[in-house]
């Protein structure tokens, strides 16, 4: 069964790709909207800003000078946003008869932003933000780990070498008239993308993004930094001590950037070391020797420079050092002797599961909305949703030994260790009328077919045949309540077996 993904695409006058996407499954339409801008187009001095414009976009333009929520939560819109290294999106999914309503508010805060912030929202803002920072890294558990990789993964002047986040100097020292510049510079149609998908018609669709974009007005050309390796030499190893209970050891690698060949065979890589049960360093680690809790680890490529992560959590008994060893000579067996056929499958099936599973939604993070948006942002080029499984297919066993000696390279080693004595604690429309619902959606949810194989089993199914996939789950009229006086918690461990 084929899951190609059709779309159609246009680019406004002012530089806008708008695409469009049909999926009439259910009648929402998510609107998914990219600014190819995040903190690596930040300064130092000056970071933050692109995360800090994340929040400040939700809090009013000039033509809808109050909270964004309101009006989308109304009729029954799910709304985020996120920031990274190099880009911001924001996706509304709502009833599809209030597709206009969504367009409107989003067009009003790209043309229209700067015109509703003042000091006031501005400093609210970013006391918001810096108590984010606290809360997300400064004050949990672990959470100092992501900023001190970052900062030792890619040393200065590498524009990944600050977090998304910014620090909290930069924050304080931040000046409305340096934030209203940036947002000048990064934040129009010309460094925008606009994905619309759903229960749509696309003429229609169209014609709803020009009646709403297509009059504002572009900005400066931005320049795009293609590659840059950091400037990191041999085993950069920090220690700390945080308030958590069991040591936690991470090593990272600078790689190599998104949607590359090499891209691709680091992130099987990852699912071959610790994608699993059946992983190599989840068996070696958790399973046999029981050194470790838990361990994982995964690729992140980006868009000029990627990063591999191990993390493992160790026993309070066990050396992090020992971990690491085993880690690394884990590595280098994968480096002398290629993965074997099953290894390969395995790891290839489950990123093509991955890659279908995030085809099942229409919108919010990872789906069709936001992948056609990545794919057209990163590759100019909305087609490679169709594509880039084929990178993976085409990878072999001996490509994922070349790609390891990465891992033999430049590292950082961050070990977090438990505090001693530790204690627990004016447009072409008329922007100024918000747009109405329009009627009623009719919508007929699929009747399930029901089963009964014996006096005790009952089979419900729902067919669902636009993706080749089956999903399973079993429900069982017993739990914790069952528990026999001698045995508490066996209903608890019986279900955790059907993962053995």
């Amino acid at each position: 069964m084929s899951t190609s993904i059709s779309f159609e695409k246009q680019v406004l006058s002012n530089g806008l790709h708008v695409i469009t996407h049909v999926d009439k499954s259910i009648p929402v339409a998510a609107v998914n909207l990219w600014y190819h801008v995040g903190s690596k187009n930040e300064e130092p001095g000056k970071t933050g800003f692109a995360h800090l414009f994340e929040h400040i976009m939700f809090e009013g333009s000039k033509n809808h000078n109050k909270d964004y929520f309101e009006p989308l939560q109304k009729v029954g819109a799910n709304i985020n946003g996120s920031t990274s290294n190099d880009s911001t999106n924001y996706w509304e999914d709502i009833p599809s008869n209030s597709l206009e309503l969504a367009l409107w508010l989003e067009s009003d805060r790209m043309g229209f932003l700067l015109d509703a912030l003042d000091q006031n929202r501005f400093d609210l803002q970013r006391e918001v933000v810096k108590n984010e920072r606290r809360q997300s890294y400064e004050n949990r558990p672990y959470g100092m780990a992501y900023l001190l990789l970052q900062e030792a993964l890619f040393p200065a002047p590498h524009p990944y070498n600050w977090p998304v986040i910014g620090s909290q100097e930069d924050l304080n020292s931040a000046n409305l008239d340096d934030v209203k510049e940036f947002f000048k510079k990064y934040y129009h149609p010309n460094n925008a993308s606009l994905a619309i998908a759903g229960d749509i018609n696309p003429t229609e669709a169209f014609k709803l993004a020009e009646k709403y974009f297509g009059d504002l007005e572009p900005g400066p050309s931005v320049d795009r930094l293609l590659s840059v390796k950091p400037n990191l030499n041999g085993d950069t190893t920090i220690e700390i001590e945080d308030s958590v209970q069991l040591p936690r050891l991470y090593l990272a690698w600078p790689t190599v950037p998104d949607l590359t060949e090499s891209q691709a065979a680091l992130d099987i890589l990852s699912i071959i070391l610790a994608g699993g049960r059946s992983s190599r360093l989840e068996k070696k680690l958790v399973i046999d020797s029981q050194i470790a809790y838990d361990i994982s680890a995964y690729h992140n490529g980006q868009e000029i420079c990627g990063e591999f992560h191990i993390i493992a959590t160790g026993k309070p008994e066990e050396s992090l050092n020992k971990i690491k060893l085993q880690i690394l000579s884990e590595i280098q067996d994968i480096i002398n002797k290629p993965p074997t056929k099953k290894e390969m499958e395995r790891s290839i099936n489950n990123i093509e599961t991955m890659h279908i599973r995030q085809l099942e939604k229409i919108g919010g993070f990872g789906g069709k909305a936001d992948q056609l948006n990545y794919y057209n942002v990163m590759k100019r080029d909305p087609e490679f949703i169709n594509l880039d499984i084929e990178r993976y297919k085409k990878i072999t066993a001996e490509q994922i030994s070349n790609v390891a000696k990465i891992l033999n390279e430049n590292r950082v080693s961050l070990s977090i260790l438990p505090k001693q004595n530790l204690t627990i604690s004016t447009p072409v429309s008329d922007r100024t009328m918000m747009p109405k619902t329009q009627s009623r959606i009719e919508f007929v949810p699929p009747t399930p077919q029901r089963i009964q194989l014996n006096q005790n089993v009952d089979i419900v199914l729902i067919e669902k045949p636009d993706l080749p996939l089956v999903s399973i789950g079993l429900l069982t009229h017993s739990g914790a309540s069952s528990d026999p006086e001698n045995l508490p918690g066996l209903a608890r461990f019986s279900s955790e077996m059907f993962s053995e």
